[in-house]
């Protein structure tokens, strides 16, 4: 969690896109009239080829971000910071245009808070470099041994790694790529990460003038909702803390968790309390986010959805392999299609292009609890639980060797989903690309809602 948080594809034109979506769903139908009319052949899972992998992923386990009020405080000792040894992995972090790392607002807020003990808030700790490490091994098992996909040793050439400017993502980075290769690198390890104003990685109220006026006062208004507010005063008054006091379900669900990751002495009531706080944060989050409201999902996570979305058209490039896309019955321009996407991609605005990232097997995106909610959200797989320390997001690309058509499988926290629109788990690019554009969003249409209201405002002389 991020605190604050709730208080060109590169863009590719329309026409481009829609045509690109109906060469594939042209395949599509041509397969499906091949198979017969009484129901859809199962695909050949033999013949289908891993072409790219992006990761979203958590941090791994840290120190709360803001301490409760209770007489008695859980102890965080600078011993919890020790570096595993098999963790250790050299690495640069640039801006996104290949700059110097951009100074981090949020490391400077968390560093004014010290916990008792001398820790500072939302510091990753020696349990969240093991978990970060183990997700890394999970990967390597997954891509390196099972499927041999990556190089056992870490080649630029292959992977791109793009953080939000936070140090505990950073450092869970490092220890992720060291379990995925093993501390073994052929090339220098960048990090990329944007500013904290322009970052797209989370939702940012700072940036988008919309969403922070659609949000305002809904986190305290979630407190007062019946069910929450009565389950709040409960839970006050069995741990001890004052009804004035400002702690909500959010508050109390950042404490709990990282107690109980680090296996820390808690109070015994807030233990018992953990299962409601757990849910009651998440119905908090989802009433902030208010996920009923299309146009608050989009400006939350619809510019990260539109660069994961540009990752999966630029391995669908035609440029990358001829044979790649093709309308039979149509008899597309694919060099004149290309074109169209390369010269889109100039005007694209800095934050939403991972720049020199090239035709890449594997992307890896270091984000946040607050960005893994609405993610799942609009891609249909939530399970209204908090998403852990060191959860991942997987989304594999495939091509089927013999038709030439292209699946997309997810899966969170290693297991298998079935995303909205699918059929099931294995599911056809058009479907799934479809299934997005309800809430992807390019940068026109990020910047006009995120600036819609405002310009209202100042019409109206407010």
């Amino acid at each position: 969690m991020i605190t604050g948080v709730f208080s060109v594809r590169v863009w590719t034109p329309v026409g481009v896109l829609a045509s690109l979506a109906y060469c594939l769903h042209q395949r599509r139908v041509a397969l499906a009239e091949l198979q017969g009319a009484d129901g859809q052949r199962p695909v050949d899972r033999s013949l289908l080829k891993l072409k790219m992998v992006q990761v979203v992923f958590r941090h791994g386990a840290r120190s709360p971000l803001k301490p409760l009020p209770l007489e008695e405080q859980v102890e965080w000792n600078p011993q919890l910071l020790e570096v595993p040894p098999q963790t250790q992995f050299d690495y640069t972090v640039t801006s996104l245009i290949g700059g110097p790392k951009p100074p981090s607002p949020y490391d400077s807020q968390y560093h004014e808070t010290i916990l008792k003990g001398g820790m500072f808030a939302g510091q990753l700790t020696k349990v969240g470099m093991q978990q970060m490490f183990t997700l890394g091994e999970r990967l390597r098992k997954n891509y390196v041994e099972d499927i041999p996909f990556l190089s056992p040793t870490f080649n630029p050439q292959e992977v791109f790694i793009r953080s939000t400017n936070i140090f505990r993502n950073l450092e869970s980075t490092r220890c992720l790529l060291a379990g995925l290769f093993q501390c073994q690198k052929e090339g220098p390890i960048i990090i990329h990460t944007d500013e904290a104003h322009s970052e797209v990685l989370y939702p940012n109220y700072q940036n988008c003038w919309s969403l922070r006026q659609r949000a305002r006062g809904r986190r305290q208004a979630a407190s007062l909702q019946p069910g929450i507010s009565e389950d709040l005063k409960k839970v006050k008054e069995g741990i001890g803390v004052d009804s004035s006091d400002e702690v909500d379900f959010l508050i109390l669900l950042d404490n709990v968790a990282a107690e109980q990751a680090h296996s820390l002495p808690s109070c015994p009531m807030l233990k018992r309390f953990a299962r409601i706080i757990e849910q009651r944060a998440v119905d908090t989050s989802l009433y902030v986010l208010q996920t009923e409201d299309r146009e608050s999902l989009q400006m939350a996570v619809g510019p990260f959805l539109h660069i994961l979305e540009s990752n999966l058209l630029r391995a669908v490039d035609p440029t990358t392999a001829p044979d790649k896309i093709r309308c039979p019955q149509e008899g597309a321009d694919l060099a004149l299609l290309n074109s169209s996407m390369a010269e889109s991609r100039k005007s694209t605005p800095v934050g939403w292009q991972d720049p020199q990232r090239g035709e890449r097997k594997l992307y890896l995106y270091a984000a946040h609890d607050v960005t893994l909610i609405p993610l799942l959200v609009t891609l249909g797989i939530f399970d209204h639980k908090w998403p852990p320390f060191a959860v991942d997001l997987t989304m594999e690309l495939y091509q089927h060797l013999e038709s030439k058509e292209w699946f997309v499988q997810l899966y969170y926290h290693g297991k298998e989903q079935v995303p909205r629109g699918c059929p099931d788990g294995l599911c056809p690019l058009d479907m799934f690309l479809n299934a997005m554009s309800v809430y992807t969003l390019s940068p026109e249409k990020y910047h006009e809602l995120c600036s819609q209201a405002q310009v209202m405002e100042v019409g109206n002389g407010e």
